[in-house]
């Protein structure tokens, strides 16, 4: 798994991120709420 993961990473290009698109995916994951009720699970988006 590591020689595959860093094989990959050397392939990979990053480039900048506008902060627009950081903040609406901070806000995002933010908002989403997980439930656990017994062997369920339910995720909610608080909005």
């Amino acid at each position: 798994m590591e020689k595959i993961y860093s094989n990959y990473q050397e392939q990979t290009e990053f480039n900048k991120v506008c902060p627009k698109t950081i903040n609406f995916l901070l806000s995002y994951s933010q908002a989403l709420y997980d439930i656990e009720y017994k062997d369920l699970r339910f995720e909610t988006f608080l909005n």
